[in-house]
């Protein structure tokens, strides 16, 4: 059995239709256009919005809930689960997996709007081209458009008055 702390929301009863509905209206009131939902084999994987940026240009956002990784995790805390138990926990990783999500999207639309981060600062990573995402595209490329590190002496770091 794993040590690991359990999963935030590990335990949430909310119908995942009730945290869609919940998630759409967070992007609609940011200003999302035309949200769609990625489904495979009936599950909801993703859902995919256009956001119009200050310069004019629109952008597609994916947002994943990465359920399989959940169940893993959840799998993994469980000593011997029967059959039964088994297709309980992939329904609790579903409604796992968009409640953080939500928790996750919350928490940077507020970042947002305190002014402590901007949208595409938040959304780069997830930058939809129709095939990959913007992330996904610099992993495939070994991360080479990405500065290298230097170093850094603290007579070099910038001031803030």
């Amino acid at each position: 059995m794993n040590s690991q702390p359990p999963l935030k929301n590990y335990t949430s009863s909310v119908p995942i239709e009730r945290t869609i509905f919940r998630i759409e209206s967070l992007l609609a009131q940011a200003g999302a256009k035309h949200i769609m939902k990625d489904y495979n084999q009936g599950q909801l994987t993703a859902l995919t919005f256009h956001m119009d940026l200050p310069t004019g240009r629109t952008v597609a956002i994916r947002l994943p809930a990465n359920v399989e990784a959940v169940y893993e995790v959840m799998r993994e805390q469980m000593r011997r689960p029967r059959q039964d138990t088994l297709k309980r926990l992939a329904e609790q990783a579903d409604r796992t997996a968009w409640k953080v999500v939500q928790d996750w999207l919350e928490v940077q639309l507020t970042l947002i709007r305190l002014n402590r981060a901007d949208f595409l600062q938040v959304f780069l990573a997830y930058v939809w081209d129709g095939k990959r995402t913007f992330y996904d595209a610099l992993k495939a490329e070994r991360y080479l458009a990405l500065p290298e590190a230097t170093t850094t002496t603290h007579e070099q770091l910038p001031t803030h008055h």
